[in-house]
């Protein structure tokens, strides 16, 4: 029987994550974990833990005595964060790595995801229509931790056999959930001011274009790409995939269609830098032959979903 942990359940992706992985499988079967005391309110319909990933003994004994098959491990510094604290970034988002490709290595566990970045790509990246195999040199952290750890995903996978799965995200646009400390993150609260002041303003400047995909899309092909048969997964790296690419101005743009007096302005900071060593646009013809990943959601319907949706009471 599947038996399925989320670390990092409280985050962008685990929330989403979780309410659709218990809507397929059953509550019981699905278990959120997280930082916090409290199971977090979207998800508190299933079993909850609190579990830091840094604690190597308690997540193996966990793991192990409650004879969990697969793992999500979501828990990580986002890109903007990680910044500020680049040795507690890369010691997180690489620990907590070892620890669960460990545990599959030992078959202690049947199959894991990890997820990987558009982050791991930098300035001397192909900016256009990015490839799957290209020049890597990340500029942040957070980008090299992800380089790293796709490299280490894929030699436990020739090396011991280990079903690991990942996906390197681009931007998530989401109104379920509220982002973490990305570069993307303007791209979810551009809506959430849009609803509440009709203005705002954005610290990418109004001409960069970054990929970027609605949440809906992104859990849809975490879980197709969990669920199909292994022998689809041919790259053991991490499979970029792609939704639409868009700019803070094109954004604005889409939400003035649906809300005339909407205002934005420019005001560029630190994260201007890390989203110009990223790229523009996304090939992602692997994913598509590979294991049938299609995107649902382009950038019009994207932001009619979101202005749809997005309710201000949650603004934090």
């Amino acid at each position: 029987m599947k038996k399925v942990l989320i670390i990092g359940a409280g985050g962008q992706i685990g929330t989403e994550l979780v309410l659709k992985l218990r809507e397929m499988f059953g509550n019981e079967n699905i278990i959120a974990s997280d930082l916090k005391d409290e199971c977090p309110s979207l998800i508190q319909d299933g079993p909850y833990v609190k579990m830091d990933i840094m604690d190597r003994a308690f997540v193996r004994n966990y793991i192990i005595e409650n004879k969990v098959t697969e793992v999500y491990l979501l828990a990580a510094l986002l890109s903007a964060t990680a910044e500020k604290n680049p040795d507690f970034a890369w010691r997180l988002n690489m620990e907590g790595l070892f620890t669960i490709l460990d545990l599959a290595k030992e078959k202690h566990l049947q199959k894991v995801f990890w997820p990987s970045s558009i982050a791991v790509f930098g300035p001397t990246t192909p900016r256009v229509n990015t490839p799957q195999y290209t020049v890597m040199e990340p500029t942040t952290v957070y980008g090299i931790s992800k380089q790293a750890g796709e490299r280490w995903c894929e030699y436990y996978a020739n090396k011991f056999d280990v079903d690991v799965r990942s996906i390197r995200y681009p931007g998530l646009i989401s109104y379920k959930s509220l982002p973490g400390g990305g570069t993307t993150d303007y791209a979810v609260d551009i809506f959430y001011k849009a609803k509440e002041t009709q203005s705002f303003t954005s610290f990418l400047s109004e001409d960069t274009r970054l990929p970027m995909m609605f949440m809906d899309d992104a859990i849809r092909g975490t879980i197709e790409l969990m669920e199909t048969a292994k022998e689809n997964v041919k790259i053991r790296s991490s499979y970029k995939l792609s939704g639409c690419d868009i700019t803070p101005a094109e954004l604005a743009n889409e939400i003035r269609l649906h809300m005339p007096d909407f205002h934005i302005d420019y005001a560029p900071d630190f994260r201007q830098a890390i989203a110009d060593s990223w790229p523009d646009s996304i090939d992602d013809s692997e994913a598509q032959e590979h294991w049938g990943w299609k995107p649902n959601f382009d950038a019009k319907s994207l932001v009619k979903t979101m202005l749809e949706n997005v309710q201000v009471s949650a603004v934090k």
